[in-house]
């Protein structure tokens, strides 16, 4: 792999020690290809919201290897100096609840991310307005949230996922609140992104709506993943 996308080799995590210690994360293997949707799927408790939380920054694995582009992050201990960044700038998120501001209007939304990261105004907002356009949704740009609709709040929580063209999506759980019509747009919409900007993104889901949609599917079961090949129905 090179360029972007992401690869985890061994990734372990275990909480507590001694008797009462738990294995989490057993060995995880994964690798996302730049322009790659994948799902990752298994049940309640197998480890899938610890294994996103440590590729995603929030806790620390015990053990393992992260390559994040051709950036090694985590090397059994991390290796990105500044956590807080990693998140900002090599990694979007999006989560079941669009968790967007409230008191902010779409754009604003949307351009935060990259304010906060130094750009000018002038640019973060023309970079927002570009996914929005992107998506569909640049006739909302100066609406607030409340006034949006699921499917809306969910395309901007999209852009907002992909405003500093991240190296790697993590996508929670994306079509949980949403019907079939809105889960499979939101679905094509990932891939298309995925696509466009060369980003690898892995879908965590239960939804049995759109797993038919993924050519690859890790599932996760007892913390250790196993590779399956989707029914690759995809989105071309």
């Amino acid at each position: 792999m090179s360029g972007k996308g992401i690869r985890i080799e061994g990734l372990k995590k275990r909480y507590g020690e001694g008797d009462t210690a738990v294995d989490a994360l057993k060995g995880v293997d994964m690798q996302v290809a730049p322009g790659e949707v994948v799902g990752l799927i298994g049940p309640s408790g197998s480890g899938k919201s610890t294994l996103l939380k440590c590729l995603g920054a929030v806790i620390d694995p015990t053990a393992g290897r992260m390559v994040l582009g051709n950036e090694v992050i985590y090397d059994n201990g991390w290796k990105a100096r500044d956590l807080r960044a990693l998140r900002r700038d090599k990694i979007g998120f999006v989560f079941q609840a669009p968790y967007l501001i409230p008191f902010l209007d779409v754009t604003d939304n949307v351009a935060l991310l990259p304010m906060l990261a130094g750009v000018s105004n002038g640019e973060a907002r023309a970079k927002a307005l570009e996914l929005l356009t992107a998506l569909d949704v640049q006739h909302r740009a100066r609406a607030m949230p409340s006034q949006l609709s699921g499917g809306e709040q969910q395309r901007v929580a999209i852009a907002r996922g992909l405003v500093n063209r991240p190296p790697v999506i993590l996508a929670d759980e994306p079509t949980a609140p949403l019907d079939s019509e809105r889960a499979m747009a939101v679905i094509r919409i990932l891939n298309d992104m995925a696509r466009k900007f060369e980003t690898a993104i892995i879908v965590v889901t239960h939804d049995e709506k759109i797993i038919p949609t993924f050519k690859r599917i890790y599932h996760i079961r007892d913390g250790v993943t196993h590779e399956e090949a989707g029914e690759g129905q995809g989105f071309e």
